[in-house]
């Protein structure tokens, strides 16, 4: 063989493997995994029961689907620092995460952030506390909602009140941070309940969803009206520090609290009568909805602007 016949056929057996090793590559590719969506749930004040039991269910529906997304979890410092959420949000956006659960610390407030995240291609759910519908229409946003009616569960716990008051009996209202609206929505219920019985609601005031500063504005109204006859409060937290309050203030036993969320910081009240009752909305089916609503849309290739209507989760009253 010459070394011109030979030098054909080693070109030849050359190309060849080329062909071989880059027609193998696309092939190696369509056998990688499909992409695995990441999730990103960003909660209010993990200071607060209700929203470490939001993440714990959270992870712990994720441990068990670990092969159908991955999951991140944040949550702020206390109730009213919206700007620290919407920083997490905008961190969230530079992971590039698919999709975002949001519960917001502020209904209005949040919703620059959401448009930004829509923009960039995130799928946003909204749960537990539903962004404003005037503000998100003049973004021209769809942002689903997942959570309960939160009017209907604050009626619930105000009805069962109600039939411990009397007509012109006097109430206070400590309402949770006044920009949200599940705040309004649970004290508009507070107000069907109490209207209905004929009582007289002598102040409504925000304890922002925290023990400490319900404890303060219920120390105040008890103060300023000596003849009040119950404390309707937003959350439990705020509940506990209206129980402190009236303690201190020597009537335990005089003065009816309710509270809204079912934490197990406040069993123990309900259980002795400190609390006369609450309202569970279910933390944690709150965020496997929200997060099976993003996953649903990731899989269905749908666009935010495809997205809209509301998925209602369950409340119900709780007594001792």
């Amino acid at each position: 063989m010459n070394s011109r016949i030979r030098r054909r056929i080693l070109l030849a057996a050359s190309a060849l493997a080329t062909t071989a090793v880059t027609g193998a590559l696309p092939l190696a590719a369509r056998a990688q995994a499909p992409h695995k969506p990441k999730v990103a749930l960003v909660m209010k004040s993990l200071a607060n029961e209700f929203f470490l039991t939001m993440e714990t269910g959270a992870k712990d529906y994720q441990k068990h689907n670990a092969d159908q997304f991955d999951l991140i979890t944040n949550g702020i410092k206390n109730e009213t620092d919206t700007a620290a959420q919407i920083q997490i949000v905008e961190q969230m956006i530079v992971s590039k995460v698919d999709a975002i659960v949001l519960a917001p610390a502020d209904s209005k407030a949040l919703v620059p952030v959401v448009k930004k995240a829509v923009d960039a291609g995130i799928i946003v759910v909204n749960i537990d506390n539903k962004l404003d519908a005037d503000v998100l229409k003049s973004k021209d946003l769809n942002v689903p909602f997942v959570g309960p009616d939160n009017r209907k569960g604050a009626r619930l716990v105000g009805d069962y009140l109600g039939k411990r008051l009397k007509s012109g009996d006097q109430v206070g209202i400590v309402e949770g941070v006044s920009t949200t609206t599940n705040a309004q929505q649970r004290t508009a219920g507070f107000k069907d309940a109490m209207e209905a019985v004929g009582a007289k609601i002598v102040s409504t005031q925000s304890g922002e969803w925290e023990i400490d500063k319900g404890n303060a504005v219920a120390s105040a109204m008890l103060n300023e009206y000596p003849d009040i006859k119950a404390l309707l409060c937003g959350n439990d937290n705020m509940a506990i520090g209206a129980v402190s309050a009236v303690r201190a203030a020597g009537k335990q036993g005089k003065v009816y609290v309710v509270g809204y969320d079912n934490i197990d910081a406040i069993k123990p009240m309900l259980k002795d009568g400190r609390v006369l009752a609450t309202a569970d909305q279910f933390a944690a089916k709150q965020a496997v909805f929200g997060i099976d609503t993003a996953l649903k849309a990731l899989k269905e290739h749908k666009k935010q602007s495809e997205l809209s209507g509301i998925v209602e989760t369950p409340v119900v009253l709780v007594t001792k």
